[in-house]
């Protein structure tokens, strides 16, 4: 064959390739995805082999030379006992707390999961509706709440201030109740309950009861059925829970840091952030950072491997609608009782604490309730970013929160729009070794913690090709463009499979064009999943802290402005802030389930 006849066949063979969008778009996310995860990441392990311009009086090389410094420092440093108490004990401190906040979170979430779909409890709808709420809101939230509750005029670190259970009754809790250890496992514990209630009380609400109801027959206890049927059918979904718990447990900052006033409990994330804060650590930072997304992987890995071995417990045959409930007797009111305060306790009661606060003009003194926090123009003791109004004559909350909304504005539209294409492609190229990288790249992101993950584009925006990011409201929406990608890519991809080809080949056949088979056919039919593809990011981004925490500009966005009010001392603008972005998440979500139809809780309450 002749050199022309060659190159016209490769040319027919492109623009073949070229004629099926999914076959463009596939490649096209391939080349986005490589240099948006892969090469940040590839920074990320490089600067913790390199000097750094803080770091040239101690290490003695140029900037840029490699280096083993930043971990023999970290991991193995004596002197004074430093690798100890910078990375070893925080290390520690964060697996003693996880395994803690797991605990809690499966122990609780699985028995209200259990309660709900398996007995005879009162009011199933609104417990499942109202025991979700502490995960829709932020975990800091939660933590603030714990401070706002039990911080008393007798531990130091609170300044005096007064919280509600010292208000109204008069008792002082023990300062390890309210800082340190305890307080950030069960906040954390307590923010992942619902996680596990969705994900058990899903497997529960499916679940044959044939299964049960045969147990029930041959006259086994239900102990027995308990221990011999329920559980290890749930046991993939307990295994899910309690790594994927762990996992955000272990590299969370936001709790931490709120609940750390005393300085009595440091986790690997504070000190990760600690470390970024100095200039001659930046480089240990990095290696915490690896140090944690190494954890990360590692542990959905034993996830991905030890619940596919249970596959085996899945049932396939019909299903029976007939559950036989557990009749609890005597024990119905009390136990629902115990679920309906708890559940009111950390889900409507923390919105009562942030806007009580806020209204405050002496914490604990409620008498004292007014407007003051919210309108006044005078000078304010503590003053942050040298402004001194209130929160709606504050120009630095105004400008934050609408940079806020703009950033999670346009993740939204970026992580919803990338990942419709990129369920189309997958869904289309279902199969194929490129789709099946694309659709990998694009979940990596939720494998790395969040604070991991801004350190990973901190490390960019210390290229000099890329200085110009550097605490730019741009490398915020592409850091949250990327972090949230994973569940629009995930939600678009599974409405796309529920999809059959035939419907977009009839279109193409009369000469649809792709576009339009997209707008008028395809997008109409899973509505629901794609606008959530475009929420939730929105929300998630909205609420977002960790992964921000090392890359925005101080004043920067809403979260940032918030923890800086927090930390100065100003606790009533603080919470008027928090009360502020929650009653915006949750209008957000309204008009989720008010467009798509959908709730998180649907299927499992009733």
């Amino acid at each position: 064959m002749s050199d022309s006849k060659k190159k016209i066949r490769i040319l027919n063979n492109i623009h073949s390739y070229a004629a099926k969008p999914a076959n463009v778009i596939t490649v096209l996310f391939f080349i986005i995805l490589l240099a948006t995860v892969c090469f940040p990441l590839i920074s990320l392990v490089r600067d913790a082999f390199t000097v750094h311009f803080g770091e040239i009086r101690d290490i003695g090389k140029p900037v840029g030379s490699f280096t083993l410094y930043h971990w023999q420092t970290l991991l193995f440093d004596n002197l004074y006992n430093y690798s100890v108490l910078t990375f070893w004990h925080p290390l520690l401190n964060s697996f003693s707390m996880a395994i803690v906040s797991c605990i809690v979170a499966v122990g609780f979430g699985g028995a209200v999961a259990w309660f709900i779909t398996r007995s005879d409890i009162q009011g199933k709808k609104f417990l499942s509706t109202i025991f979700v709420f502490p995960y829709i809101m932020p975990s800091w939230s939660i933590a603030m709440f714990w401070e706002n509750f039990f911080k008393n005029t007798r531990i130091v670190a609170c300044y005096n201030q007064m919280g509600m259970l010292e208000s109204l009754t008069g008792i002082c809790v023990p300062e390890w109740v309210l800082y340190g250890f305890f307080p950030c496992a069960m906040c954390l514990g307590i923010h992942y309950a619902p996680f596990a209630y969705l994900l058990i009380g899903g497997i529960l609400r499916n679940m044959d009861a044939n299964l049960e109801e045969a147990a029930t027959v041959l006259k086994a206890s239900r102990f027995k059925i308990l221990r011999k049927i329920t559980l290890p059918i749930v046991t993939p979904a307990l295994i899910s829970t309690v790594l994927l718990v762990f996992s955000s447990s272990i590299s969370s900052y936001t709790v931490p840091a709120f609940l750390n006033k005393n300085g009595s409990f440091s986790t690997i994330s504070t000190t990760m952030r600690s470390l970024f804060n100095t200039a001659a650590m930046q480089g240990q930072g990095f290696v915490v950072a690896i140090v944690l997304l190494v954890f990360s992987v590692l542990i959905l890995t034993i996830n991905n491997r030890m619940t596919g071995k249970r596959k085996s417990f899945t049932t396939i045959s019909g299903k029976s609608g007939q559950v036989s409930l557990v009749k609890l007797g005597r024990a119905r009111k009390p136990i629902t009782a115990v679920i309906l305060v708890i559940s009111i306790f950390f889900a409507i009661v923390p919105l009562v604490s942030f806007a009580l606060e806020s209204l405050l003009e002496v914490p604990g003194d409620y008498s004292t309730l007014s407007l003051y926090y919210w309108l006044t123009t005078d000078t304010l003791e503590n003053r942050v970013f040298g402004s001194s109004q209130g929160i709606l004559r504050n120009p630095t909350i105004w400008m934050a929160l609408g940079r806020s909304l703009l950033v999670s504005l346009m993740v939204a539209l970026i992580s919803g729009t990338f990942g419709i294409l990129i369920g189309y492609a997958c869904a289309r190229k279902r199969g194929s070794r490129l789709a099946r990288w694309v659709s990998n790249m694009a979940f990596f992101p939720y494998l790395i913690p969040a604070m991991s993950f801004g350190a990973v584009y901190l490390s960019v925006s210390f290229l000099p090709s890329f200085s110009f990011l550097r605490g730019s409201v741009f490398l915020l929406i592409i850091v949250g463009g990327i972090k949230f990608l994973p569940f629009a890519s995930k939600s678009g991809a599974n409405a796309m499979m529920q999809v059959s080809g035939e419907i977009e080949e009839a279109a193409f056949v009369i000469g649809v064009p792709w576009w339009k088979r997209m707008v008028r056919i395809l997008f109409p039919i899973q509505k629901a999943s794609f606008i959530s593809g475009y929420l939730l990011p929105f929300i998630s981004c909205m609420r977002e802290l960790s992964l921000f925490v090392l890359l925005a500009a101080p004043g920067s966005i809403i979260t940032v402005v918030l923890q800086d009010f927090e930390v100065n001392g100003l606790t009533q603008i603080s919470n008027g802030i928090n009360f502020l972005i929650i009653m915006i998440v949750l209008l957000v979500q309204f008009i989720t389930n008010k467009l798509t139809g959908a709730s998180i809780d649907k299927g499992i309450g009733g």
